[in-house]
This record gives structure tokens, sequence and C-alpha cells, in this order.
């Protein structure tokens, strides 16, 4: 006999040690009480129209037609997806759901998915205003600076990988302070990865278009950046708040490099990006600066995975010329990844773990931050090592028969990668 849905998520419920009728006898579970407020903290922002979510969940009815599905990836903590380990350490942006929340969810549904009283007017702030945007996002306020791509770029049908640069001037005549970047790919189903970099020497508009195999880029990456790394969006990675009190400065005379990423594709496509910043003023912010571990700091060089090998690299920095507070980490692979870890050791021989993700998912890669700025004293390292698969049975492999795979930026290619925002010297903690 086949068993039903709701018995399905009563089971679950039982295994958690709160029964649906358990749940049930302490208050009846309604959408608008008890399920609505869960998903406005944890799924809505992705589950909006134009966001990464593939449907909507900012209402009754919209919920209502996946009610099952939600019950089911909540329980299996598929969704909301959030890859670091817990118990290594925790962050500010944390997005996991409660055992009583996913209880919760699971007693709505068994309980015949009840919409209850809808309050009779939205929650307001003194000002007047909705405490929160429809999609459930803060309010940004009047300080916000929106650029796109010059021109729409035409992504041709060759069904390989395209690697472009595009160059975006913002004729910035004072210097811009930015609390919060949001990348909006104008093409979701083929921008795969975008890296934001910013250049003043007004010597770059030749690269706007050009792909980074063509020899002709390198003719306009001879000068140092003004910041090579502002901010880089992967899936899952859309948009970053930095700290309050905190900004990343962008200089007078600045254009914007844009690296994008696209996947392959067999019908010619279109795409035109955004970015999207929220401004603030310089009075009291801290300045962040960037910090990126790449492959050529491995220790067991070659990086080369073999075919149908599992291989672990290890990279160490040199020690840190300075005291540094770290606000945020950002561990990058690709589609044979499987599990990273980083923590730093001072010179007095003191561990703090960095990041753990034991189960990588290319799909999902986020930057944490930090619950507060964590110091390191001058004369720290910090290792990382990182483990791939690159066997028949990793289901995510992109060669079939697996092939020996190495350091490259295309999708089948492998990269390990940790980009740390942080501010010099020790900051106070709170």
């Amino acid at each position: 006999m086949k068993a039903s849905p709701t018995f399905l998520v009563s089971f679950a419920l039982t295994l958690m040690g709160l029964s649906a009728s358990r749940l049930s006898a302490q208050e009846k579970v309604t959408y608008w009480q008890n399920v609505r407020p869960i998903l406005q903290q944890h799924c809505v922002k992705c589950h909006s129209p134009g966001e990464v979510g593939p449907f909507p969940l900012r209402d009754y009815d919209e919920v209502l037609s996946h009610a099952g599905f939600i019950a089911h990836v909540t329980r299996t903590r598929y969704m909301p997806p959030w890859k670091a380990d817990t118990a290594f350490r925790h962050f500010a942006n944390e997005n996991v759901l409660s055992e009583q929340e996913i209880a919760t969810i699971a007693a709505w549904v068994a309980g015949g998915k009840q919409e209850g009283d809808a309050p009779k007017e939205p929650r307001r702030s003194k000002s007047g205003r909705k405490a929160a945007e429809p999609n459930g996002q803060p309010s940004i306020g009047n300080d916000r600076l929106r650029v796109s791509m010059r021109r729409a770029f035409s992504i041709p049908g060759s069904n390989r990988e395209e690697f472009r640069f595009f160059h975006i001037p913002l004729r910035n005549t004072d210097t811009l302070y930015v609390r919060a970047i949001r990348f909006i790919p104008g093409n979701r189903k083929l921008v795969h990865h975008a890296r934001i970099m910013c250049d003043t020497s007004g010597l770059t508009e030749g690269i706007d278009g050009l792909s980074a195999e063509d020899p002709h880029s390198f003719d306009y990456q001879t000068k140092p950046l003004s910041d090579p790394f502002l901010y880089g969006w992967v899936p899952g990675n859309d948009r970053i708040r930095f700290p309050e009190g905190m900004v990343k400065k962008i200089l007078p005379g600045t254009a914007l490099i844009l690296n994008i990423h696209y996947s392959p594709s067999q019908t010619p496509q279109t795409d035109s990006s955004s970015i999207e910043f929220e401004l603030t003023g310089p009075e009291g912010k801290v300045e962040l600066r960037t910090f990126t571990m790449t492959e050529e700091l491995i220790s067991n060089k070659p990086f080369r995975i073999p075919a149908e090998a599992r291989k672990t690299f290890y990279m160490l920095s040199e020690p840190l010329p300075e005291d540094m507070s770290l606000v945020t980490i950002m561990p990058h692979m690709h589609l044979l990844g499987k599990s990273f870890k980083a923590f730093s050791v001072s010179p007095g021989g003191d561990v703090s773990p960095l990041v753990h993700v034991p189960d990588w998912d290319f799909n999902w890669q986020m930057t944490y931050q930090y619950l507060s700025p964590l110091p390191l004293p001058k004369g720290s390292v910090i290792y990382a090592n990182a483990e791939y698969d690159n066997t028949r049975s990793n289901p995510r492999n992109p060669n079939l028969p697996s092939k020996e795979t190495g350091q490259g930026w295309g999708t089948r290619d492998e990269m390990m990668n940790l980009v740390i925002y942080y501010v010099p010297g020790r900051l106070q903690q709170p």
C-alpha cells in the first residue's frame, strides 16, 4: 500500500519528536500566524519574481501550490541552502531552519494547510513606510546607483563557454562609499559567474567585449587595477551587504571591469547584466580590503586531478604582514570539489576555524560573514584544504568518462580559491 504524503509528513514529525497532533494540540497551525513568518525570514528573498528561486512564495496561494514540496525540502534541509558547517563556525548571514520551524511547516501541511486570519494592515515603521519591501528585502533607500553593460552582448550559439570582459565607465567625480552590492544577470540561464573590478587608469575602454582568450585582452591588463576584486557573483551569492560602518571605496574616475563567464548555448542569445550599489557617506566608515588565496599557494603541486582519482590539496598563505580583522570569507571550487576547510594559526599557535563546507555544491556558493570581525595577529598563516573527486561515481563530474583535470576558468576545469574581505588592524570586539 502506498503511503500518503500527509502520513509521511506526520511520520517525519514523529521522528523529530514533534508529532503533528502534539503541535496542533498546542495551537492551530495556520499559514498567516505560523508559516508565513518562517518563509518571510528564510525563503522569500530568493522566491520572488526576478530572483533565483524557481517560483514565488509571497502569499498563501503561491505557498499552497507548493506546500508538500516545501515540507519535503525543508525536512531534508535541501532548502534553504546553507552549506557551511554550523558546528565548525557560525556566521551573521546564517540561514538555517530550526527543528521547531521545520516541524511547524510539516504540521501545517499535515493539518490541512489552513490559511488562518490575515492581518488587516501591514506593520509600518515610524516614518509610515512599510517595514520591508514586498519581496522581504530591507528597504535600500534613495542612495542607490545602478549601472548596466554599455550594450547588449550577443552570446554566440556555438555551444562553447564564453569568458568576456566588459567596460562600464561610472564617470564619478567623487569617491563612492559602497555599503551593499548586487549583481543582476541579464540572462539568468547563461550568465554563470562574474567578477567586478575597478580601474582608474582611463586606458581600459578597448577591453569592452573582448574574449579572455583574445591575446589583445592582455594589452589592457598591464597596469595594476585600483581594486582587482570589488565583488564576485557566483550561483547563490547574488548580493552582499557589508556590516554597519564598513564600506568598499570606488575612487573618482572609476570604470568597472566586468568579467563574465557564460555557459554554453546551442542558440544565439543576448545578455545585458547590471550592477546595483547602495551608497552611504564617508563619516565613521572603515574601508574593506580584499585578500585572496589562489592555486599559486598550493603546497602539494601540481594542481592536477588524474582520471578516476580523488585528491586533497593544501594551501598555505605567507605570514600576514599586518594585523587583520576578517569580515567575510568565500571559498571557490568547481564541479569536482567535494569539501573545503580553512583555519588560521597565530604566531603563538592559537588556531581559529575560518570556514568548513563539508558537502561542496557548485550551484550554491556563498560569501560567509563573520558574527563580528575576526582578529588575526601579524605573522598568522591561513591553511586551507580542499577535496576533489574525479571519479565516475561523482554525479557532478562533467567528463564521462573522467579525464585528468587541472587549473582553469572553465566549468570543466578546476580552481581552489579563498577570497576574504578584511580591515587592517584589530577591531575591538563588541
